[in-house]
């Protein structure tokens, strides 16, 4: 198979691609993969220091307010069609595969103009722009969440889950509570709020340290690179069984290990979070669009497979509540845990794959 694959501007839409690439390369050692995105996006580090061919065009999203630069982003939109044309014209592809952000939208928009199987990907509960621009020309779009199902053309869309899922699934303990001075036999709850932080949650577990002292758990708290300096300052007198760490490099090596997560409710961190099964207490961002981290959330909160706390009702007293329900209560976390395994695909990459052999014949 020869894959043309696009997405960028954040991990959600980054590392569903690269896990979806990693099982194709698995399946077909011989299979030719091309990634599109742009010079200013995440994906312009990531992909190519995982070894995948990358080429960039030149686009930017829609201002939301009422703005001169939009007719720029028509005039990039249009020039950036050209161009993926060029670049598919060059590469042949059998598919095109968007996974999000406005690049795959010049991209694969390009690629059903000139008759070429495509597919979109959307792993939020609420589809975002871009995708649901592209299902009017697309040949078939997965779905991570039932609830998306309504944004797009009845008659093309599937249920495949996230490609992250498989990816993690069957990651095996590294010992790597150890590494950080934590007992690996104890109850561990994972506090962390993305690769940069979150501004709240990094204030309310600084003021819950203290009551975390003498628990019959423990707590790994990862603040974010940008947060690490700033808050080393404020903590005095840390718990014996509390560790404090800027980032963490891998983060789903460690998660096989992990009792409980507390964290944002982006599409990546669902996805692995229900491919593990792992008790959740959700902080959804109310900063991302049309507050679908909230609707993501609500999707696990409703089979009781995750525990949500508002952003605007987060402090102190409720998030150690919180943690003290679920780390003190065995019974309750393997309920949970059970439960979230449920929500989760563990072959969601195979299930993309099938798709796309689907579709370019």
């Amino acid at each position: 198979m020869r894959l043309l694959i696009s997405g960028g501007g954040t991990g959600g839409h980054i590392y569903p691609a690269l896990a979806l690439i990693e099982q194709l390369k698995k399946r077909d050692p011989q299979a030719a993969v091309l990634y599109v995105g742009t010079h200013r996006g995440l994906e312009n580090k990531i992909v190519p220091a995982a070894g995948i061919d990358f080429k960039t065009i030149e686009i930017q999203g829609f201002k939301r307010s009422l703005s001169l630069e939009n007719f720029k982003t028509v005039y990039l939109f249009l020039k950036s069609v050209e161009t993926a044309k060029k670049i598919i014209r060059d590469f042949k592809p059998d598919v095109v595969v968007g996974t999000g952000g406005y690049v795959c939208g010049a991209v694969v928009y390009a690629a059903a103009r000139m008759h070429i199987p495509t597919f979109i990907h959307e792993q939020n509960s609420i589809a975002g722009v871009t995708n649901k621009f592209l299902s009017h020309f697309v040949d078939r779009i997965g779905i991570c969440f039932p609830e998306a199902a309504n944004e797009f053309p009845e008659k093309k869309v599937v249920f495949t889950g996230n490609p992250r899922a498989q990816q993690v699934a069957n990651i095996q303990p590294t010992n790597y509570l150890e590494k950080l001075g934590l007992n690996p036999n104890k109850p561990t709850v994972l506090i962390f709020g993305g690769s940069r932080g979150a501004r709240r949650i990094n204030e309310a577990t600084v003021a819950a340290l203290k009551n975390f002292a003498d628990k019959p758990y423990q707590v790994l708290f990862v603040t974010g690179s940008v947060h690490y300096q700033k808050i080393k300052q404020l903590i005095n007198n840390l718990p014996t069984n509390v560790v404090v760490e800027p980032y963490i490099e891998n983060m789903p090596q460690i998660l096989p290990e992990i009792s409980c997560i507390v964290g944002r409710a982006g599409a990546t961190s669902l996805a692995e979070i229900t491919a593990l099964g792992i008790p959740s207490i959700l902080i959804p961002s109310p900063y991302v669009t049309h507050d679908h981290q909230t609707h993501n959330a609500q999707s696990l909160v409703k089979i009781s497979a995750a525990v949500m706390i508002r952003e605007d009702q987060l402090d102190e007293a409720i998030l150690t509540k919180e943690i003290d329900r679920l780390l003190a209560d065995q019974k309750l976390r393997s309920q949970m845990a059970k439960k979230a395994k449920t929500a989760g695909v563990p072959d969601a990459a195979d299930q993309v794959l099938r798709q796309l052999q689907a579709i370019s014949k």
